[in-house]
């Protein structure tokens, strides 16, 4: 098979699908992988280093859309990247269709295979390809909060950890699982005041077993969270319902409670947000202000540190890439069932059912295509 990756053209977003050892395992089992030119630059791997472990360096994007059998990427393809799609092309990349119905229809149109590496399962219902952005994002979100919350970001000019005589900034944390779990770990190092909240017994038992007291769990009630935002100089949503749109848990009357210069970290916001005041950002401007509160909804935050974010995401998506590139990708799917649950589009087919019922498709089962 011919596996191509191309320079991600997201705002500023410097990760890239392939990194040149996943180049290099793929040609190790026989396929040609095509590279564009500068497409690694964003973590410091040159067209050399890549064509010296056996990868062609193809000079634009258009030639390898239109070369290749498959296209391996980071974030979701732009529009441009869409109108270059084409049927029997499968796509293996983070696509977060549920609050995307343009790019929906785009790949419907394309008649692509479209495998989306967030609702790839593992055991246990986990999310392992979705997991180690959900890491960095959620270490992210504390080192983007606490700028935020300095003076000449708009903050209240809080120091999260504090000093002594001084007490430490607020932190709520919503959502207690990976992302939640990681911001958590992140703001408690730091020695803020932290509380997670997450409705799952199980989820919060976890939590303050591991961080005894160094953060508080609270079950998350309506009244009980409407508290702790009020009360926080910093609040992550770390909400994720997979491949369905994010559940509006802060809403704009909310805001009127919270301290002004307040900051809200939106990590959701690649699934269309779980704050109502929340809109996609990008690192050229990060934050914007709505009723005196800080908000910080970077949709792409792990494309920030580029090289720790593209070697562990690659740690995860090249086995499966090199499943579906060694036996085709119904072949693959019909192989691994946790795979399957990543096939979003496929032939002008919606595939997976939260996608479908959030944006009005009709759901056509994966099994009914591996049958």
């Amino acid at each position: 098979m011919r596996v191509g990756t191309v320079t991600e053209i997201k705002n500023h977003e410097y990760r890239v699908g392939l990194t040149p050892e996943s180049a290099s395992e793929l040609v190790g089992h026989g396929h040609e992988v095509w590279v564009e030119s500068g497409a690694g630059l964003g973590i410091g791997a040159s067209d050399e280093q890549y064509a010296a472990l056996g990868a062609k360096i193809v000079p634009t994007a258009e030639e390898i859309f239109a070369g290749c059998d498959m296209i391996v990427k980071v974030k979701e393809p732009q529009v441009g990247e869409r109108a270059m799609l084409r049927e029997g092309q499968i796509l293996y990349t983070y696509l977060h269709l549920a609050p995307d119905p343009e790019q929906t229809r785009d790949l419907i149109a394309s008649g692509v295979t479209a495998i989306a590496y967030e609702t790839v399962t593992g055991p246990g219902g986990a999310l392992p390809l979705l997991k180690p952005m959900s890491q960095v994002a959620g270490r992210m979100s504390v080192q983007a909060g606490a700028t935020a919350l300095q003076k000449e970001h708009g903050g209240r000019g809080v120091l999260l950890g504090g000093v002594p005589g001084v007490m430490p900034g607020k932190v709520a944390v919503i959502g207690g699982g990976v992302v939640g779990f990681n911001a958590a770990q992140m703001a408690a190092g730091l020695g803020a005041d932290v509380t997670i909240l997450d409705r799952s017994p199980e989820v919060l038992e976890r939590l303050a077993n591991h961080f005894e007291s160094r953060a508080k769990t609270r079950f998350s009630s309506a009244a009980n969270l409407a508290e702790s935002v009020a009360e926080a100089d910093l609040v992550i949503g770390a909400v994720l319902i997979p491949g369905a749109a994010a559940p509006k848990l802060v809403t704009r009357a909310m805001l009127g409670t919270m301290k002004k210069g307040a900051v809200l970290v939106d990590v959701a916001i690649d699934q269309g947000g779980c704050f109502e005041t929340s809109h996609a950002t990008t690192h050229a401007e990060p934050t914007y202000m709505v009723d005196g509160i800080v908000h910080y909804c970077v949709a792409n935050m792990p494309g920030a540190v580029a090289r720790t974010s593209t070697y562990a995401l690659n740690n995860v998506t090249l086995p499966h890439a090199l499943a579906i590139a060694d036996l085709g990708w119904k072949a693959a799917l019909a192989r691994d069932a946790h795979l399957a649950q990543g096939l979003n589009v496929h032939a002008g087919t919606v595939n997976y059912e939260a996608v479908a019922h959030e944006l009005g498709h009709d759901f056509v089962p994966v099994s009914s295509l591996l049958s």
